[in-house]
């Protein structure tokens, strides 16, 4: 099989993705060799919640935006899977059915590997299993850290934490200014956080007044990094 056309961009995304950087040249080069481009639209759907688990992908561009729906019927933001990083493994391991809606948020490009060909991965490259139970212990203590976080941090310093989290996978140094380029609404944020919008627009304009951000329609700048730390530190 031939590696699979990126752009540019979209290759350096992948091969300098946390996870799938530390695995070996001969893993990466046969994960890659299997691999198709799968190009999508903003909104576009990817899986359905309950629906049958036959893909393994990894985001080269734009984000997957993993939701759910509340037992009143509202949909759900639970996380944004960003740029580099691999998801879809775990329904490949225990054979159940797909636990969250996922959708393309913005022009999104992955690469998707079958179950058959992610099988035959397993069974050729033992590596494989150990570089996947890292990352499962990872995204572990990442729901460990949400959860305490829910508990213990006020919303004004979860939400500096979640600012200073989009920055680093999506912002963009303009001068001293870092412009996060994965467009969000204020109500994303907010099921992001578990917070009304309404909090989630008070705590930001408290922001802006401080010098920490400057709000715009769809999107955020970090005007100083050190102020959202220190909000964050609260």
């Amino acid at each position: 099989m031939n590696t699979p056309v990126l752009t540019i961009g979209e290759r350096s995304n992948i091969d300098c993705g946390s996870w799938f950087s530390k695995l070996s040249q001969a893993l990466r080069q046969a994960i890659l060799s299997r691999a198709v481009v799968r190009r999508l639209q903003d909104g576009a759907m990817l899986s359905a919640r309950g629906g049958p688990a036959d893909e393994w992908c990894g985001v080269a561009k734009g984000a997957v935006r993993v939701s759910s729906v509340s037992l009143s019927g509202k949909q759900v933001t639970l996380t944004y899977v960003e740029p580099g990083t691999w998801f879809g493994d775990i329904s490949l391991f225990d054979g159940l059915p797909r636990t969250h809606d996922a959708n393309a948020h913005g022009e999104t490009t992955l690469l998707v590997i079958r179950k058959a060909d992610f099988r035959e991965l397993l069974a050729q490259h033992t590596e494989l299993y150990e570089a996947l139970l890292r990352l499962n212990c990872r995204r572990l203590r990442l729901l460990f850290d949400v959860v305490e976080d829910l508990n213990t941090r006020p919303l004004a310093s979860r939400l500096a934490k979640q600012i200073l989290l989009l920055a680093r996978s999506y912002g963009t140094p303009q001068g001293e200014e870092i412009r996060i380029g994965l467009q969000l609404a204020q109500e994303d944020l907010a099921q992001l956080l578990g917070a009304s919008r309404q909090r989630v627009n008070q705590e930001l304009k408290g922001f802006e007044r401080d010098g920490a951000v400057r709000i715009e329609p769809t999107r955020l700048v970090v005007l100083s990094r050190p102020k959202l730390l220190a909000i964050a530190d609260r």
